[in-house]
C-alpha cells in the first residue's frame, strides 16, 4: 500500500552521512515541499557535499557542529563500520532528537548505547528510493511514541512504500529480500541482456526488452490478486518456450540456489551487527 503524508508534519531533520540513501530521502522530502533550510547534513567527503549543494541547495558540514541541536530527528545514513565513531562525535549535539538509522545490520541496542537514547527507529530502505519507488521496513524501540512513529512515516513515505515489523530480527530478512533485492534484479537484467545479444539482438534492443519486461511483470504482479505462481503458470504452456526455459532453470537448481543466496545475505546482515555493534 502506498502512503502519502503531508510534508507540513515534518520537523527539522539532520542527516549524518550524505551519500546515496541520504540523498534519496532528502530529495523525496524536498519534492514533498520540505524546506532545504530545515535540513542539516554532516558529510566528511567534499565531493558529496558539493553534490548536495548543487542538487538541493543544502550546505553540508564536514563535521558535527552545534547546529545539530535544532534537529528533532537525526537520520543515520552512515556505513555500519563507521557508525560507532560517528555517534561518538555527534552524541553531544543530538541528545534531544529521535534517531532513525538506515545502517544495515547495526542493532538498536548498540545504537542506544552509543547515543545514550532509547528513542530509536531502524529502517531498511532500498535504492529505488532514488526514484520514489523504494520499499522500506521499520522497527521502533518501545520508547518511541506514536507521534514519533508518524514523523518517521512521513520521512519514509517520501521515498516510496513502507511497512512496520514487530521484531528487530526481521530486519535481517528485510535486508536480504528488499534491501539487497535491487541488485538481484540488476543481476538478472545483465544476464538477460547478454543472452539477448548472444541471440542476435543489439545491446540497446536487449536492454530495452529486459528492463521493460521486469517493469511490466512487476506491475502486473502488483495489480493482480493472484500469487506469482499462478501468474507464472499462465505464461507457461507445457512443451512451449517458457516451459523449456523454466525446466532448464529448475535443472540447474536456480530456485534453491537463489534462496540460499538470500540466506547468505540475511546471515551477513546478522554478522554486521556482531562485527560492528557494541
Amino acid at each position: 500500500m502506498s502512503q502519502t503524508i503531508a510534508s507540513s508534519s515534518l520537523p527539522t531533520i539532520a542527516f549524518i552521512g550524505g551519500g546515496n540513501m541520504a540523498s534519496a530521502i532528502i530529495g523525496g522530502l524536498i519534492r514533498q515541499g520540505h524546506a532545504a533550510g530545515n535540513i542539516e547534513v554532516v558529510e566528511p567527503y567534499e565531493p558529496t557535499r558539493a553534490a548536495l549543494l548543487q542538487s538541493y541547495g543544502i550546505t553540508a558540514q564536514a563535521a558535527p557542529t552545534a547546529a545539530l541541536q535544532r534537529a528533532e530527528i537525526v537520520v543515520w545514513a552512515v556505513k555500519p563500520q563507521t557508525f560507532k565513531d560517528a555517534a561518538a562525535q555527534t552524541r553531544a549535539h543530538t541528545q534531544q532528537a529521535l534517531h532513525l538509522s538506515v545502517a544495515a545490520g547495526i542493532r538498536s541496542d548498540s545504537i542506544a548505547q552509543w547515543l545514550g537514547s532509547e528513542r530509536i527507529v531502524r529502517t531498511m530502505p532500498n535504492t529505488p528510493a532514488l526514484v520514489g519507488l523504494g520499499q522500506s521496513a521499520l522497527y521502533a524501540r518501545p520508547a518511541v511514541s506514536t507521534a514519533e512513529r508518524q514523523s518517521v512515516e512521513a520521512i519514509m513515505a517520501s521515498t516510496g512504500e513502507f511497512l512496520w515489523v514487530e521484531s528487530e530480527k526481521q530486519l535481517d530478512a528485510v535486508t536480504a529480500l528488499s534491501g539487497s533485492g535491487p541488485a538481484y534484479v540488476f543481476y538478472f537484467l545483465e544476464a538477460m541482456t547478454r543472452a539477448g545479444v548472444g541471440m542476435g539482438l543489439s545491446e540497446q534492443q536487449a536492454h530495452q526488452l529486459a528492463v521493460g519486461t521486469f517493469v511490466g511483470a512487476s506491475e502486473l504482479a502488483r495489480r493482480s490478486d493472484e500469487p506469482p505462481a499462478v501468474l507464472r503458470q499462465r505464461v507457461t504452456s507445457k512443451g512451449g518456450t517458457t516451459y523449456a526455459a523454466l525446466q532448464s532453470m529448475e535443472a540447474a537448481g536456480m530456485g534453491a540456489n537463489f534462496e540460499a543466496a538470500m540466506r547468505a545475505a540475511e546471515l551477513r546482515a546478522h554478522e554486521l551487527g556482531d562485527e560492528f555493534g557494541a
